[in-house]
């Protein structure tokens, strides 16, 4: 009887390991893209992690509630603008996070590019 238990219990550390990855990914491709990207900046390690977790809380509730994939070439152009606004959304709640529209569309553009290259769902 013990036997399904642990394996549920397994499966919830690995959800929470899988997850806690995919943050680590996301916000290294945050500072790539920050680099890259002229018009995207976030500053501080604590900074990248939040920014992670609230663009992927944002691309959950947008796709959750417009049915909508929102990765930048999800659905073609219209993924691509809504990861921008998702990005240029995210500076208001994550602090040392700062985004103009052109800055927006171009990460929106190098996410994009990283997850071509590297396929983790980033948005």
């Amino acid at each position: 009887m013990s036997e399904p238990y642990s394996e549920a219990r397994r499966s919830e550390s690995g959800g929470f390991f899988r997850w806690l990855g995919r943050m680590i990914i996301t916000a290294v491709i945050l500072g790539i893209v920050s680099f890259l990207t002229p018009g995207f900046s976030i500053r501080g390690l604590w900074s990248y992690l939040i920014a992670a977790v609230v663009i992927s809380v944002l691309d959950y509730l947008v796709e959750r509630v417009m049915k909508i994939d929102a990765s930048p070439f999800g659905k073609g152009i219209k993924g691509f603008l809504i990861s921008a606004v998702i990005l240029y959304a995210a500076q208001f709640i994550v602090p040392n996070m700062a985004v103009t529209i052109w800055g927006a569309l171009i990460g929106s553009l190098v996410i994009g590019i990283v997850d071509a290259i590297f396929p983790s769902r980033v948005m």
